[in-house]
């Protein structure tokens, strides 16, 4: 039996992004489509939003 995926929209693209409803929040997916890096933002009800950048630590 194929195991179920929430079908979210992409923030950037609008394409189709398939999440596993037993991810959590602030995991990091990648949209198929445009290859944006999405942050899980709620799973309650299920959304994206871009994830955030990551600064690079020039050990200051």
């Amino acid at each position: 039996m194929p195991k179920l995926m929430y079908a979210l929209e992409c923030p950037e693209c609008s394409a189709e992004v398939a999440v596993d409803p037993e991810a959590r929040v602030s995991e990091i997916v990648e949209c198929p489509d445009c290859r944006i890096e999405l942050e899980i933002a709620s799973m309650d009800p299920p959304s994206l939003t871009p994830a955030p950048e990551v600064e690079q630590d020039w050990g200051e």
